[in-house]
């Protein structure tokens, strides 16, 4: 009797019963080890099985709601069908992709639906993510202005890769990894320290988020047209990233359209573009951006993307955008967003630990703040001089293991949680949200009980990390 022989070939199915439990595992082994160690500590370390729209399943059946949609990226939930349907359309065809040498249909088609939401616009450069289209706003600014300077705003996120790192507002990011680009930072909406800058005649351009992802500020009302025109007296670009903030995301399909006549020169985007599957990052700019950067066919390749405009992408964007609009995905992120918001601010006279919620559409923060009353200050105290954000943290922890529901601290050191759940949620899931939310803050007000302990624990934790 002979030994039948290992079986050959790749089997995905087969790969994921006989190791997928490895998970934490492999990860510590192999990739971030902090990752995993960190989900250990808070508790967030779950075995999630599947997923649909905007719910988990775990191991045990049990779901979870999910207001987090993969830092914005799951725009439509998870596992769309008219995205999954699009995909196994595009592999079917076998199209003739990434040839370098021809014009295949999908990326124009894709950046002419793209455009139509931003009318002002003319072209579009393809990449792979949000700090590629980043990147290459930056580049195009530089060039097309032809000077070296960019400012930015404190606390601003636009990225981890070198460029976008320089226009990081975060210190902790970019901590160890100087030198970076000529950069300065001004603060969110000080006209006066924009014009001080763009004064000094050698700044390219001036990026900012409509609504920072850290922490969830907005721009002041009327600041972006008044940058807009400082920015164009001095021949400098007005760049916008709506990474997080596009597609629908604050209940108008990019939030720089909150702010009547402002038409950035270039906007950023990606993250809910992709559907939930296949990377996708653009550039949308103005006609004469392009044309200086690509000013002759000697520099046709001056700026590209291995992966950028691949069929897999092109797809997905289309289905994604042909979603938004059947489902009518934008209004429902404003209409669910406003009755969100509505119903968490009621809280805040009710909780002395609830500072303020702010926000627009689906796109909301909840900070917390000291409290008035002698005991509970105390305690604020004690997890303020350990490490700022501990609070919020406390919060995130029990509505994931009580109540299932997946939140995040806006950024770190911040006593803010950030909810940007898919678009496609409702009142169903603005109930469970509240009540959750609502029994938390029942718990941190009574003084004692498991969410304090657990502080205690987060105290013990930040004192070893110094």
């Amino acid at each position: 009797m002979t030994t039948a022989e290992p079986k050959k070939g790749f089997d995905l199915g087969q790969l994921l019963a006989e190791r997928g439990a490895e998970r934490y595992v492999l990860h510590a082994r192999h990739l971030n080890h902090q990752l995993p160690r960190m989900l250990h500590t808070l508790g967030f370390d779950k075995v999630y099985e599947r997923a649909e729209g905007a719910y988990f399943w775990d191991e045990d059946g049990q779901d979870y709601l999910d207001m987090l949609a993969g830092f914005g990226v799951m725009g439509l939930g998870r596992h769309h069908p008219v995205v999954r349907k699009a995909l196994h359309d595009v592999l079917d065809a076998s199209l003739a992709d990434l040839t370098r040498f021809d014009c295949q249909p999908l990326p124009g088609l894709l950046a002419e639906k793209l455009l139509g939401y931003a009318p002002h616009l003319d072209r579009v450069f393809f990449g792979s993510s949000g700090t590629e289209a980043v990147e290459t706003a930056l580049k195009f600014a530089r060039y097309a202005t032809g000077k070296p300077r960019v400012v930015y705003c404190s606390h601003a996120f636009h990225g981890l890769t070198t460029g976008a790192l320089s226009v990081n507002g975060e210190d902790g990011f970019r901590d160890g990894f100087a030198p970076l680009l000529p950069d300065t930072a001004i603060g969110l909406g000080d006209l006066a320290s924009l014009e001080r800058e763009l004064k000094r005649g050698d700044v390219a351009g001036f990026i900012v988020e409509p609504i920072q992802g850290k922490g969830v500020h907005a721009t002041p009302p009327g600041f972006l047209r008044a940058a807009q025109e400082l920015l164009h007296r001095h021949k400098a670009l007005l760049i916008v990233d709506e990474v997080q903030t596009g597609i629908g995301r604050t209940g108008d399909f990019f939030a720089y359209q909150h702010e009547k006549d402002v038409e950035p020169d270039l906007v950023c985007v990606a993250k809910a573009l992709s559907g939930g599957y296949v990377p996708v990052g653009a550039t949308l700019g103005k006609d004469w951006i392009f044309k200086k950067v690509y000013s002759s066919m000697d520099r046709v390749l001056v700026h590209s993307a291995s992966f950028g405009s691949n069929a897999q992408a092109m797809a997905a964007g289309l289905a994604t955008l042909a979603v938004m609009d059947d489902e009518h995905l934008v209004a429902n992120a404003r209409r669910t967003g406003d009755m969100l918001r509505t119903r968490l601010a009621e809280l805040v006279d009710r909780y002395e630990l609830l500072a303020e919620v702010r926000g627009r559409g689906l796109m909301i923060g909840i900070e917390f703040g000291k409290p008035k009353s002698l005991r509970l200050r105390s305690r604020w105290t004690m997890l303020q001089a350990a490490r700022k954000g501990l609070f919020a943290q406390m919060v995130v922890v029990p509505l994931l293991q009580r109540h299932h529901i997946l939140t995040q601290v806006s950024g770190d050191h911040l006593e803010v949680i950030k909810l940007i759940p898919p678009l496609t949620i409702g009142e169903r899931e603005v109930d469970r949200f509240v009540e959750a939310f609502t029994a938390v803050m029942d718990d941190a007000h009574a003084g004692g009980g498991l969410m304090w302990e657990f502080g205690r624990t987060l105290v013990k934790q930040a004192v070893a990390n110094r």
